[in-house]
């Protein structure tokens, strides 16, 4: 393969690779914006893991990746879910026990790395999501990132940007070809031998 084939192959992938870098902060900062809070792809709500309490499960900082539930009554012990607390926040920890109280479904949880089970007792309708086992470590702290207004202006500029200078940069090489490939027509034509009538 020559040197050309191989730049034109590198220069491909890397305006793929910016393309779809832009493509991706684009879908995160605007389903964050959307849903007001965690972003959402294909039905799946993206969650940042703020705390140790699933480890090894899932560490801080990760982004776990769960599907609302359609039926917060049927759930099995040792699934995890996702349920908003007395104080309104979201917690994800594993149900340890299924309680039926007349008509009314609980669960008690617990996170894998407490010592303690939870104090509350979860109503199923507090339930709001289950645990898929897709987890990306770390990718939680840019995902935070990006919601904030600084992180947002950040993420959606500077991929265009650097998309623009790669643009920029392959048209001035393309342009210095065709000038070398001219250059060269015209040097050949000079050097034919002219035809004496």
């Amino acid at each position: 393969m020559n040197k050309k084939k191989i730049m034109k192959i590198i220069s491909n992938v890397v305006t793929g690779f910016l393309f779809l870098t832009l493509v991706f902060m684009v879908i995160v900062v605007i389903s964050s914006k959307a849903s007001g809070g965690e972003p959402q792809v294909l039905g799946y709500q993206l969650k940042t893991v703020l705390s140790g309490s699933m480890e090894p499960e899932f560490k801080t900082g990760s982004i776990i990746a769960v599907k609302p539930v359609e039926d917060p009554t049927s759930l099995q012990e040792g699934t995890v879910i996702t349920y908003t607390n007395s104080e309104g926040s979201f917690v994800t920890h594993r149900i340890i026990d299924v309680i039926q109280n007349g008509e009314h479904t609980m669960y008690q949880t617990k996170g894998d790395n407490n010592a303690d089970i939870d104090g509350q007792l979860v109503l199923s309708q507090n339930v709001v999501a289950e645990y898929t086992g897709f987890t990306i470590p770390l990718l939680g702290y840019f995902i935070d990132f990006a919601k904030s207004s600084k992180g947002t202006a950040i993420l959606l500029i500077t991929p265009g940007i650097l998309l623009l200078i790669y643009s920029g940069i392959s048209i001035t090489s393309a342009i210095r070809e065709l000038d070398k490939m001219s250059k060269k027509a015209s040097t050949e034509e000079l050097d034919k031998p002219a035809n004496i009538g």
